[in-house]
């Protein structure tokens, strides 16, 4: 502290040389005479309207104590200034308590933490009121907040004592609660006194949390142990369900957000199997956990283990015994496949170089921080055992004795290094925004073009060149870390196949592998190295083909159902024309050999496209592929110039086809390879309908015209609606559309050589629009087209006229219609035409409606649909309890009662409807943050599932590979930690539908 002291003093004094003012009396150590302008915000000339409005219900002195210090202080004045201009969240907590800002501008910043955990603590143990508790919680947590922001964006604290500070906090925080819950069971006579022998309960820090380098709206990741032979437990009182209650109330006590805010987000799902496991659990059942199955990921997750709560001793004596887990003796280098397949479950593809700007996770993302820390932990989990000076919890420190040990040189770790610092100050700059764990850079211009700005950049150029920069220099020593390392195919054994008979090693080891049926797995091996598929008889191609072998058999394998991939892969390589160009790549690349591997064992529908068109494959060869996806000018231009060279109609249908599935497989490589998020995902599948609907009414219109001429005035719109209105779309997505139309109806006879009247014209034009989408030809279908969200339904005809649809929304659509309204976006249509439909869609949408009402309408039909879909399914993501469904119908609502008063929140995109309502106040922040995570979850594990199965997932009859692939999809560690957090997410979901649409309780104890 006195070093940090130091160092804010000298900050201080460089100030004062710079010709700085400090206020009579200050001390040169307070906080306000330390802030520097240099993070990039100019002086202004007096204080901000965003400020001066924040601090107008101050008292009087107050208000007048933060204008004296800030008119004497221009550095301070710049600070606080970008703050009120781009932090809505510290804002606020100036606006709750402008004194809080005197207090914390006026001492020094480690003092005034010191003091408030002070204050916390003298608060903690003078009450037994649980309410009282958390507010002194919430309350230090907020000034924290507030201290470390205005510290960090005024360049007084460097990032480690950011993080810190942070961390001590949250440590404070939770010891404190657990003593509180502590004496509350002593006195209820549940625990006896605790003496020396120890609480028996001890509370972990896990990652970030564990390693002192919390980031500033970070979850605090905690394992929660007992140990019943020391817990000084009450008569008659059972050891696990009382420390699993008490682990509730612990989870209570800091997540629960009061009108004071939070403490922080609990997460215990790195605790072992956590789908199955309670939220505390004996030290016993966890070294048993840990000696029978522990993975090489939760290695990872103990190099950053601290105890922090409850029993500290107890703790470091369970951290011991799991030494010898964590860190084996010898240089771990069989450990080297499994983290090289640890890292290809993160980034498949070490070519991948795309970095981007907008959009771009500075955590997960190619070049972000989770590289750095892999990059490191991969190295100390291979020599950590040996060299105890690799055990350290903190990354950049990991970096330092990496370097110093010479398993890195010292340019990587000073490249490292500087990345580092500069990836989590954009990270804690993101989470400044409005406290919400977020790592995402916005993909909005504007929004990114204020973020900059928060930043310090003057413009966006400026901020891409710093970022790209470091991502790229991160990416390339992440890419580095394995590139000597063999292709993961560790197998124990001998694989050789020679032509004429088996090899009788062989075949035990493909036992060994799993393969229930070794000989017939060996014949289908040794015909393809005899060039018994056409595509493998060249020479040069089985000379490819037997470098792969091994690699290939063994990633087959991993994936849980080795002779079915086997005879997928057999399938494949008999169908395709010609491997001369896709072999010579599968031996250069054997993350492409795992990638066919995980696509022909995992995905069937994605699979069974390329067994039976293996040329598409050729898409994957392509350089572009490693790009980023096109744009939909890009690929507009690309369908257009395919369409073009169409000798016939029936020419074009199959090359529109042909595009389609090559950008589908595109598409769902990238899914399968976690290279596109299921938000990118939804909108490639989208962009591409589009612009085939587009097309391909185009055409059709013209053909069309050819026979039946033109009426006069004749307008045309296609709507998207469901899936594909809100560009939510997955790989088995069929296009829910409507018709509109529009025409001079004092002339209703069209002019060519077979004329047709109105609304006959548009109805068979529309059916020759769906037809040219539906109808199979020889390369196959391109979508199924749904009709039925047309006003009337069924009963009604194909396409509407505008007015018609206007009258029927108006007068006889019913709720249903309207909520499927607040997903409608016009794909096709003239300018004019689109203004005036999507003005007709908007009048609907702001209609004043009665909430209450609306509420009871929905809530009616999502018991119908839980009626006939059935709700109790956790892994029916669309119509479970807390699914999909419910989401989507909390953002309908949203829209529908509050659009006329908001139209802010008006969008086809249920994400972007939660993330709309959140920011202008309809959804509070947690059930909004709640809402948005589950979404991505969902839309990320449907994406997934939707290539993956053409059926119903069953867990228990799912492959290894696709439980792992769904984990992955879930940013979980492991299925069962996804299980875990996908049923507690829509526990969460659930809770909030029937909150939100107050009616549902009591409706359900009706139906009951």
């Amino acid at each position: 502290m006195a070093a940090r002291r130091g160092k804010a003093a000298g900050k201080a004094g460089a100030a004062k040389a710079a010709g700085a003012a400090v206020r009579p009396g200050a001390d040169e150590r307070s906080l306000v005479a330390c802030l520097r302008h240099d993070a990039g915000f100019p002086v202004p000339d007096g204080l901000p309207a965003a400020l001066k409005d924040a601090i107008s219900d101050a008292q009087k002195a107050v208000r007048t104590r933060i204008e004296n210090l800030l008119a004497a202080q221009p550095q301070a004045r710049a600070v606080l200034a970008g703050i009120a201009d781009h932090s809505p969240f510290l804002t606020d907590l100036i606006r709750v308590d402008p004194a809080r800002l005197v207090r914390v501008l006026e001492g020094d910043p480690l003092d005034t933490l010191a003091a408030a955990r002070s204050a916390t603590v003298a608060a903690l143990e003078a009450t037994k009121d649980e309410d009282a508790a958390m507010a002194a919680l919430r309350r230090l947590r907020a000034e924290t907040a507030l201290t470390v922001a205005l510290a960090d964006i005024g360049n007084v604290f460097d990032l480690a004592t950011v993080t810190a500070e942070l961390t001590a906090t949250a440590d404070l925080a939770i010891a404190l609660a657990v003593d509180f819950l502590v004496r509350e069971a002593v006195g209820a006579r549940k625990l006896k006194k605790v003496g020396d022998e120890g609480l028996g309960y001890t509370v972990l820090a896990m990652g970030k949390h564990g390693a002192r380098e919390l980031n500033y709206s970070s979850d605090v990741d905690l394992i929660v142990l007992y140990d019943p032979e020391v817990a000084p437990l009450g008569k008659d009182v059972e050891a696990a369900p009382f420390f699993v209650r008490m682990t509730q109330r612990l989870v209570k006590l800091i997540q629960e957000r009061t009108g004071e805010g939070y403490v922080a987000r609990v997460d215990l799902r790195l605790r072992p199997d956590p789908a199955s496991t309670p939220a505390a659990l004996s030290v016993d059942a966890a070294l048993d956990y840990y000696e029978r199955e522990g993975a090489t990921w939760e290695r990872a997750a103990y190099i950053k283990a601290r105890p922090i709560a409850g029993d500290i001793k107890l703790g470091h004596a369970f951290l011991r015994q799991l030494a010898p887990f964590v860190w084996r003796r010898a240089l771990d280098y069989a450990a080297v496949a499994e983290v090289h397949a640890m890292k290809q479950d993160i980034h498949a593809f070490r070519g991948h170089e795309a970095i981007a700007v907008e959009g771009h996770n500075v955590k997960l993302g190619r070049g972000g921080i989770r590289e750095i820390e892999f990059f490191a932990q991969t190295q100390q989990l291979i020599a950590g055992g040996r060299d105890p000076r690799l055990r350290t919890p903190r990354t950049l420190e990991a970096l330092a004795v990496l370097a110093e040990t010479g398993w890195i040189g010292e340019p990587a770790r000073a490249e490292l290094d500087e990345a580092y610092h500069f990836l989590r100050r954009v990270e804690h700059r993101l989470q400044m925004v409005a406290d919400a764990q977020t790592h995402t850079l916005p993909e909005d211009e504007e929004a990114l073009a204020g973020f900059v700005r928060f930043m310090g950049y003057e413009d966006r150029a400026g901020f891409a060149q710093a970022l790209t920069v470091r991502l790229a220099r991160v990416q390339d020593h992440y890419s580095k870390l394995f590139e000597d390392a063999p292709p993961r195919a560790v197998v124990e054994g001998r694989l050789e196949f020679p032509p004429a008979k088996d090899d009788r090693e062989t075949l035990a080891t493909l036992s060994g592998l799993g393969y229930a049926d070794a000989k017939a797995a060996s014949a289908t091996v040794r015909g393809w190295l005899a060039g018994e598929p056409r595509a493998l008889r060249p020479e040069s191609v089985r000379e490819e083909l037997a470098a792969i072998v091994p690699l290939l058999i063994d990633a087959l394998a991993r994936g849980g159902a080795p002779d079915a991939g086997l005879n997928a892969a057999d399938r494949f390589f008999r169908e395709m024309p010609t491997a001369l160009r896709l072999m010579p790549a599968l031996r250069h690349n054997p993350d492409l050999v795992r990638l066919l591997a995980t696509i022909l064992g995992t995905a069937p529908r994605l699979g069974e496209m390329l067994a039976h068109r293996p040329s598409l494959l050729d898409a994957l060869l392509d350089p572009a592929f490693f790009g980023t996806l096109p744009d939909e000018p890009e690929l507009a231009a690309r369908l257009d110039a395919e369409l073009e060279l169409a000798e016939d109609e029936e020419d074009l249908l199959d090359r529109a086809r042909r595009f389609r599935q090559e950008h589908h497989v595109l598409i769902g490589v990238r899914i399968l390879s976690g290279t596109l998020p299921a938000a990118r995902a939804g909108e490639a599948f989208a962009r591409l309908a589009d612009i085939l609907i587009r097309a391909l009414e185009k055409a059709v219109a013209a053909r069309f015209r050819e026979a039946h001429g033109r009426l006069v005035g004749a307008e045309v719109a296609v709507l998207a609606m469901g899936k594909l209105g809100g560009r939510e779309m997955t790989a088995g997505s069929d296009l829910d559309l409507i018709v509109l139309y529009d025409f001079d109806e004092e002339h209703p006879e069209s002019d060519g050589p077979r004329p047709l009247y109105g609304g006959q014209y548009f109805a068979r034009l529309t059916q020759r629009l769906v037809s040219a989408l539906t109808t199979p030809t020889n390369a196959g279908q391109l979508y199924e087209v749904d009709l039925r969200l047309r006003p009337s339904g069924r009963a009604g005809p194909v396409a509407t006229s505008l007015p018609r649809f206007e009258a029927y929304q108006a007068e006889e659509a019913w709720t249903w219609e309207h909520m499927a309204l607040t997903r409608a976006r016009v794909v096709v249509a003239s300018p004019a035409f689109r203004a005036r439909v999507e003005a007709a869609i908007g009048e609907v949408l702001r209609r004043p409606r009665d909430a209450r009402r609306l509420a009871a309408d929905i809530v009616d039909m999502r018991g119908a649909i839980a009626d006939e879909k059935g709700d109790d399914a956790p892994w029916d993501l669309k119509y479970a309890r807390g699914g999909l469904i419910d989401i989507e119908f909390i953002a309908q609502y949203l829209v529908l009662a509050h659009a006329a008063n908001e139209p802010r929140i008006v969008d086809t995109s249920t994400l972007r409807v939660i993330e709309a309502a959140r920011r202008v106040g309809l959804l509070d922040a947690q059930d909004g943050q709640v809402l948005a995570d589950a979404c991505r979850l969902l839309h990320d594990l449907t994406q997934v599932l939707r290539l993956a199965l053409s059926g119903p997932f069953v867990p228990g009859e799912a492959s290894p590979a696709l439980r792992r692939l769904l984990a992955r999809a879930g940013a979980m560690p492991d299925f069962s930690t996804l299980e875990a957090h996908l049923f507690d997410t829509q526990r969460q979901v659930r809770a909030a539908f029937e909150r939100l649409l107050s009616t549902e309780p009591q409706r359900r104890r009706k139906r009951a």
